[in-house]
């Protein structure tokens, strides 16, 4: 069987997508073990947010090949859609893949010739929202949600549009669908996240962040709704008199 480990630099939003790749991975037989073993594929979610970010993220690609010269090295995220290049060029990594195309990571490592490759495409022109989904999350009592992605507000120290591309909100009907699946599989707290949560339905016109909250408030079994990192300026009289019907934020 062959055996695949998985390591997250950065955000919630990261930690959600990278439970997702794993799952992708298990439905193709894969057996999952820690990034510390021997394992055929390691796969690598980088940040970009700061210096810091982009060498933490070479060390732990490194650390990889040499737990196993002969295993597949995948390095995807903010670092490999930011600079592709520059990480197809560390030695040692087999395949990059930015931030939107994750959902294609197995498969991709399946076909993957001798040569290095990278699909990394550009993230501004992206304006759909690449549907991934989470069924569990082993031992954790909290289950994360991703309901948005990227950000259009461009703060002049903030790499993350550029990383990120425009946003994109997810349907709103696949949000409460996996909400009750998590549920069903014994999750009692929620948190939504997001690249920039407060956008959610901009791009849609038919919802909001306060409409999906409302709409999980409402699933049976869900005790707690938590907020990654909401922007304080979302939280005006408005917003917070739509939401209050919400008992359990």
């Amino acid at each position: 069987m062959k055996t695949a480990a998985f390591y997250t630099l950065g955000c919630k939003v990261n930690q959600y997508e990278t439970q997702a790749i794993t799952e992708l991975f298990k439905d193709r037989g894969y057996d999952i073990k820690d990034f510390s073993d021997v394992c055929d594929v390691y796969v690598i979610n980088t940040c970009t947010v700061t210096a810091m970010s982009d060498r933490k993220s070479r060390q732990i690609i490194r650390r990889a090949k040499k737990q196993n010269p002969d295993s597949i090295v995948v390095v995807t995220g903010c670092y490999a859609q930011v600079s592709p290049d520059e990480v197809l060029k560390i030695e040692g990594v087999n395949l990059v893949i930015g931030t939107n195309e994750k959902s294609t990571i197995p498969g991709a490592v399946e076909k993957l010739c001798k040569e290095k490759q990278s699909f990394v495409h550009d993230i501004s022109r992206t304006r759909d929202f690449e549907r991934m989904q989470v069924t569990g999350y082993g031992t954790m009592t909290r289950a994360y949600i991703k309901i948005q992605e990227g950000c259009n507000q461009f703060c002049s120290y903030c790499i993350i549009p550029y990383a990120r591309g425009p946003i994109r909100s997810r349907d709103p009907e696949e949000v409460i669908d996996e909400a009750r699946a998590l549920v069903n599989d014994g999750f009692t707290e929620i948190i939504l996240v997001g690249i920039h949560i407060a956008s959610y339905g901009l791009d849609r016109k038919d919802t909001s962040l306060a409409d999906i909250i409302l709409a999980i408030n409402e699933i049976e079994g869900i005790k707690r709704i938590r907020l990654s990192s909401i922007e304080p300026m979302t939280l005006n009289a408005e917003f917070i008199k739509k939401i209050s019907p919400a008992h359990k934020l």
